[in-house]
């Protein structure tokens, strides 16, 4: 089975002897680098590129493609080379930047096909060269670590970030893009490529770099943070990297009011933590305080927990090297000294192990304070539906910051549960899975009953978005072709909040798909053109949200192809895709369909460790947010989406 990773999260190597697979979404120049430990590049043979394809260890491929292959032997890998990145690099004369073509993909396979790990490039923008992932060595084993970050002004600053000198990484990057044997489907313009060593600029100071900082990211999977691993000051051969967990915060520009003031906390007894408070955070209303909250306990757990395991590693490899020693000491062999010194080995262990879980202890009962404070003061949008706040919901005139997806939660501390909040609108199309591949929970699951927990699932968050947006900005169309879908519908269907009926058989999947298509369309282009108040009047201009169920059913060609186009266009421009399918039923498509579920973030309908942050590589088990059994707070929402209807229309 495949390992889907995200962008940070690392997986075991178990062979020596490994492939490695790029699909771009246009014609791209596939290098590969070797680094020391800091991920440095010192001397000759760093680089691996059409014009010297051989370096010990690794084959690269040797032309402009959409596809490549690397050839890599780690048993080959020189002793001094700890880390083997796979660069991509757009040519000269073709895209400007990653981030106006489809995800790449990229995958460690053995020799015999089999996959063991995958990766898809998402979160791009402006860089046009970047380190997809990287072989690496820890503790004397290799591992694949999924990077995803890159460089705007290509080549040539990821090489000098790399620690070749400005000239020297020009000329290397110039060497390596001038020497491209073209293929037929590379861009034709790449028959005039410019001379490249005076376009190459060094990376930016830390002064021209500054810029505000972002809006914070969902939290998982996260894009565009530094990757976990790369050393920090504060490192020493024996600890682990130093990460930084600094919060993406607000920053105002000089025409925007203040930011508000955190509220002060409740005053608390002497050496006592800070009693929690709702709302602390920093912010624009009370809502993006909640959400920076939200989004810095789940900071807080990834770290505590990091440190409890990293602390506990630490005690293992010590108390191994000190019996390690006492055995190979030839005076603990006679007598009773021998048996001491494991003694004291062990006890030396016990001792860090407890140390360190004082520390967690303490730190998950400051977050659990927390969360206590925090969960009942969630708006709808955030909160659980056993939230009594849903009872005296009603329709708002804004959208909302974010939507909540479900929980997460850490082994260490199962009751701790952080909302998965994801921000508004959806960047990425959601697909639940109710296949029971891949999946221990929905291994115990009997099909049908797990099918109806998927759509449920897919039920519960339409009525949620539809709840918590304005009444005229949110619609939801349906495609259940088969009507397999009809239980779990129902309450959509009777509240007539629908854009229209299910639409079922291959004609109702062709007329849906294609009034999605045109609405898609005929917004791009009047964005383009600069007149978005130019649409024809039959064109829906709310947000508009896709359930798709028990696909590829009643799906051919043509509607298979339109629903990827949706999948990759339609979140610009307010159209979101919801999947409710099982990947492997729909494997006769072949690689086809691979981009539009790579595209999309998976979702279990049962508590399942399938998602992992970028820092630290925990995975945490997701589960989803469902009404409590029996509870009718679904139909009381809906009937206040259709009241707020009928009295907003004209």
């Amino acid at each position: 089975m495949t390992a889907e990773l995200v962008r940070g999260q690392n997986h075991p190597v178990s062979r020596s002897r490994v492939e490695i697979r790029v699909s771009a979404g246009t014609p791209v120049l596939a290098l590969a680098s070797l680094a020391d430990e800091q991920g440095r590049f010192s001397g000759n043979g760093i680089l691996a590129h059409p014009g010297a394809r051989s370096l010990p260890g690794v084959e690269s491929p040797g032309e402009l493609a959409d596809r490549h292959t690397f050839a890599v032997d780690l048993d080959e890998v020189a002793a001094d080379v700890h880390r083997l990145g796979v660069l991509l690099v757009l040519p000269p004369g073709g895209p400007v930047r990653f981030g106006a073509v489809p995800a790449s993909y990229v995958a460690v396979a053995d020799p015999e096909g089999a996959e063991l790990a995958g990766y898809t490039l998402t979160g791009l923008d402006a860089e046009t060269a970047v380190v997809a992932l990287e072989l690496y060595r820890r503790q004397g084993a290799w591992k694949v670590r999924a990077v995803g970050q890159g460089y705007a002004e290509g080549l040539g600053a990821l090489l000098t970030d790399g620690g070749l000198p400005a000239l020297a990484a020009a000329e290397l990057a110039a060497a390596a893009l001038g020497t491209i044997p073209r293929t037929a489907g590379a861009d034709a313009t790449l028959a005039t490529m410019p001379t490249l060593v005076g376009d190459l600029r060094a990376p930016q100071t830390p002064a021209q770099a500054a810029a505000p900082t972002p809006e914070p990211p969902d939290p998982v999977p996260v894009s565009g943070h530094p990757y976990a691993g790369t050393p920090g000051p504060g490192d020493t051969p024996t600890a682990p990297p130093t990460i930084s967990y600094a919060h993406p915060r607000r920053r105002a520009t000089s025409n925007e009011p203040p930011e508000p003031a955190p509220r002060p906390a409740a005053p608390q007894e002497p050496g006592q933590a800070p009693r929690p408070v709702a709302g602390d955070a920093s912010g624009w209303s009370m809502d993006e305080r909640l959400y920076n909250q939200v989004w810095g306990m789940f900071e807080d757990l990834a770290r505590t927990v990091a440190a409890y395991r990293s602390a506990v590693e630490f005690a293992d490899s010590r108390m191994d090297r000190e019996l390690d020693e006492a055995l190979s000491d030839p005076r603990h062999r006679l007598g009773g000294s021998g048996n001491a010194a494991r003694d004291t080995a062990r006890a030396r262990r016990e001792e860090l192990v407890a140390q360190a879980q004082a520390v967690l202890d303490r730190d998950l009962a400051q977050l659990i304070a927390e969360s206590e404070v925090v969960e009942p003061a969630l708006p709808a949008a955030y909160a659980r539906w056993d939230n009594p706040v849903w009872h005296g919901h009603r329709t708002p005139e804004e959208s909302p910051l974010a939507l909540r997806l479900g929980d997460l939660h850490l082994p260490e501390r199962p009751d701790l549960r952080i909302p998965m909040l994801s921000r508004l609108p959806l960047e990425r199309g959601l697909w639940i899975d109710n296949g029971r591949t891949g999946s221990e929970a929905a291994m115990t699951m009997d099909t049908d009953r797990l099918r109806r927990a998927a759509m449920d699932m897919a039920v519960a968050l339409a009525v949620r978005l539809l709840a918590v947006h304005p009444a005229d900005r949110f619609s939801v169309h349906v495609i259940d072709a088969a009507g397999a879908g009809s239980a779990s519908l129902a309450p959509l269907v009777r509240s007539g909040v629908l854009a229209g009926p299910p639409a079922a058989g291959a004609q109702g999947v062709t007329q849906t798909l294609a009034g999605l298509t045109r609405r898609v369309d005929l917004v791009q282009m009047a964005l383009r053109a600069g007149a978005p108040e130019d649409l024809p009047p039959d064109v829906d201009t709310a947000d508009q949200l896709l359930i798709v169920h028990d696909f590829p059913h009643g799906f051919d060609d043509r509607a298979v192809t339109q629903l990827r186009y949706l999948a990759d266009e339609g979140a610009a421009v307010g159209v979101h895709l919801l999947m409710v399918a099982d990947r492997d039923e729909a494997s006769a498509y072949g690689p086809l369909l691979d981009p539009l579920w790579r595209s999309l973030m998976r979702l279990s309908p049962v508590p399942d460790s399938h998602l992992a942050d970028p820092w630290v590589h925990h995975a945490w088990t997701f589960e989803p947010d469902l009404p409590p059994q029996g509870s009718r707070v679904l139909d009381q929402a809906l009937d206040r989406v259709a009241e707020a209807r009928r009295t907003t229309r004209p």
